[in-house]
């Protein structure tokens, strides 16, 4: 294999803090050397569809599109309990009321989309917004609900905004399983020893990110630098976790899930 991987993630706080230790060769890397670019989730769904990048970081929506030609690695996901997306307003709308609302969404292939896909199918509108202009657009009014991801589910509430419903919590719900946020995947022309290696030491960056957390620290604020250290903290306890570790028996099942209740029209 290429001794350099072309490596592609976002600059939240979950995906560098959990990429810190491969990125700057803290641990075995087995002789790896990685060239790492950073984009919005959506730029990278995007990315992967063009094949852009031998290790890529998508929502679990785009990797649907994906199977062909990547691979998912077991370690690396973003997946778990409570940290779903969350569909909010400034009025007290409900679920009932999506059919006459322009609702803003954090990309098309994005998981937040899927899922509002799956809670409510029909909403008047869908304008596909960058994820970190999803408020201002709900409170600017040029959209009547939106689809907040990451840590604006730390901040909706305190501008003023209201929940209309947890779709993350309608997922675990509905399948009873975690929610398949995000996952990293490898391109299968890179064969499958790449593959496991590179699955070896994204486990190995994990567990070494999970074991000594404020080592990747000065690494997460320097592509987070808008971001407050404590909602940084908040945010990787809220998607780093067992499932970022090894995906396991639920983590799988989720994703089967996923495999059935995403067949749907776009």
């Amino acid at each position: 294999m290429s001794p350099t991987i072309k490596l592609a993630i976002s600059p939240c706080p979950n995906d560098t803090f959990i990429f810190e230790p491969m990125i700057n060769q803290r641990i075995d890397c087995e002789g790896v050397a990685f060239d790492v670019e950073f984009h919005d989730v959506e730029t990278l769904n995007r990315m992967a569809l063009k094949k852009g990048a031998d290790m890529i970081k998508v929502s679990y929506h785009a990797w649907l599109f994906l199977r062909d030609s990547y691979s998912l690695l077991e370690s690396g996901s973003a997946m778990g309990e409570g940290n779903g997306p969350v569909l909010i307003s400034r009025s007290p709308y409900t679920i009932n009321d999506t059919p006459r609302l322009t609702v803003a969404v954090p990309g098309e292939f994005t998981t937040a989309h899927l899922l509002l896909r799956i809670l409510a199918p029909n909403p008047r509108q869908k304008i596909f917004v960058v994820f970190s202009e999803i408020e201002n657009w709900v409170l600017s009014g040029k959209a009547d609900a939106g689809v907040i991801i990451h840590e604006n589910r730390f901040t909706y509430e305190k501008k003023g905004l209201l929940k209309i419903a947890d779709l993350g919590e309608y997922w675990e719900n509905l399948t009873q399983s975690p929610i398949p946020l995000g996952g990293i995947l490898v391109k299968k022309t890179l064969g499958n020893e790449t593959r496991q290696k590179l699955n070896r030491i994204m486990h190995r960056s994990v567990q070494f990110s999970m074991q000594n957390p404020d080592i990747p620290m000065p690494f997460v604020c320097k592509h987070a630098q808008e971001m407050e250290e404590t909602m940084m903290k908040q945010h990787i306890g809220l998607y780093v976790n067992n499932y970022t570790l090894n995906l396991g028996k639920r983590g799988k099942n989720a994703i089967k899930h996923l495999l059935k209740y995403g067949a749907g029209p776009q």
